[in-house]
């Protein structure tokens, strides 16, 4: 039995090597059959979800209105918005229970797993967008993008392990729509078929092992198959999609910004890239996190470094740049919500179809409070014009929305996280 455990492990991790895929451990849920998902993907309205961190926050008095309701009188950064208030939520209050403080909450933005700043013995759960993700997976070429100005993700998977970002523009839009050499295009074919060779492989492997385990180990053998059979799914889907040729844009390869100051900059790029990538429907689901750093972004009127900013405490000259760089920040969601209002797909918009989700970890960076967290929700057919206030003291979960979030993509579930239900005021 030694033996057999060592060679299971050894032949595992060339697994891992050899496919070069991350395992999500493990698909519970009962997936719809590829053909099929492809088949009602054709028959149904394509819904899509775009998922946005600022990880320093959003100063509150500035966003969020005084009145609640569809009569809201604007603030600074609501003006910003203007153009499409009709298409847009502002929602106050919200927050992740037992998410208490400090920028370690940005591991549980999208997953409102419990007490991230207790690194010790933390352990993440999947996030909304690879949720959706595993039920979707196969009617695009990518089941998801996550894209980063910094380099970390803001999506995990069902282990809790962290899915890589992409942080290169040229490298995300070469991915989309560029086609290879053909003796690339075959060596990935290779790479497609040599996967779920060794797939097969450890699963026999995998499935004499079973004979002779303890409760806890077959339970843990049952997740891995869990997970193999998913990861087969991937990699069939892959190999499809790597026989047809890539979407064809009127834009060309975005250029990288060497400056890992520039907010705005990789702001935009990122945006017009998701704007493409949602527009040829190579993915419906993607995750941003936006740039957050202690360096001094290229901003008229901004002389100091944007997390000293953020972190105010009250001094005035503070407060002014950041107004300053937190109002460009927002003309680059302005931006990009246009180009999706002037999107058509069929009879719709493209914004009508994708939900913006544009929020925070944090809701004063300066004190490093996870209440009252800034959440802009916008497009995705939802009822908007309004600003919905919730209680800050007792507030219902942010997972809440969350979970209309995933309902509205299709999914048949009534819990994510935290929640309690969906969001209450968001019906369409």
């Amino acid at each position: 039995m030694n033996f057999l455990r060592s060679q299971y492990s050894l032949d595992r991790r060339a697994f891992l090597r050899g496919t070069g895929v991350a395992l999500a451990l493990p698909l519970l849920d009962v997936m719809t059959p590829r053909a099929s998902a492809v088949d009602s993907a054709t028959a149904a309205a394509k819904r899509r979800m775009v998922c946005i961190c600022t990880p320093l926050g959003l100063h509150a008095p500035n966003l969020f209105p005084e009145q609640t309701g569809k009569d809201y009188q604007s603030t600074p950064y609501l003006d910003v918005l203007r153009d499409h208030r009709q298409d847009f939520s502002v929602i106050s209050g919200l927050s992740h229970p037992d998410v208490e403080s400090g920028h370690d909450s940005i591991f549980s933005f999208l997953t409102a797993a419990p007490h991230p700043e207790r690194r010790a013995g933390f352990r993440n759960s999947i996030s909304v967008d690879q949720l959706a993700a595993e039920h979707l997976v196969g009617r695009t070429r990518f089941p998801s993008l996550t894209l980063s100005a910094e380099g970390f993700s803001l999506s995990w998977t069902r282990s809790g392990a962290l899915v890589p970002s992409e942080f290169s523009p040229a490298r995300v839009f070469a991915k989309l729509f560029l086609d290879g050499r053909p003796d690339e295009v075959q060596a990935q074919a290779r790479r497609l078929r040599d996967g779920q060779s060794i797939l097969d492989k450890v699963r026999d492997q995998a499935s004499r092992l079973q004979s002779g385990l303890g409760t806890s180990d077959r339970e843990k053998l049952d997740e891995y198959f869990t997970s193999v059979r998913e990861l087969e799914q991937r990699l069939a889907s892959a190999e499809e999609w790597s026989k047809r040729p890539k979407p064809k844009v009127d834009a060309k390869q975005p250029q990288d910004i060497a400056n890992p100051a520039d907010l705005i900059g990789r702001t935009r790029l990122l945006f017009d890239l998701s704007h493409l990538a949602l527009q040829t429907d190579s993915t419906r689901l993607i995750t941003i996190m936006l740039l957050g750093t202690s360096l001094v972004p290229p901003i008229n009127g901004v002389s100091d470094g944007h997390h000293n900013l953020s972190h105010h405490g009250q001094d005035p000259d503070k407060l002014k740049q950041l107004k300053t760089l937190e109002l460009a920040k927002l003309e680059t969601l302005r931006d990009f919500l246009g180009k999706l209002s002037q999107t058509k797909e069929e009879d719709e918009r493209l914004l009508d179809r994708t939900m913006v989700y544009f929020g925070s970890n944090l809701g004063n960076a300066s004190s490093h409070s996870c209440k009252n967290l800034p959440t802009i929700l916008a497009g995705g057919g939802f009822q908007h014009g309004q600003h919905l206030a919730f209680d800050p003291k007792n507030p219902p979960p942010l997972s809440n929305l969350y979970v209309s979030m995933l309902q509205r993509l299709g999914l048949e579930t009534d819990h994510f996280g935290s929640s309690t239900g969906t969001l209450t005021g968001l019906n369409a």
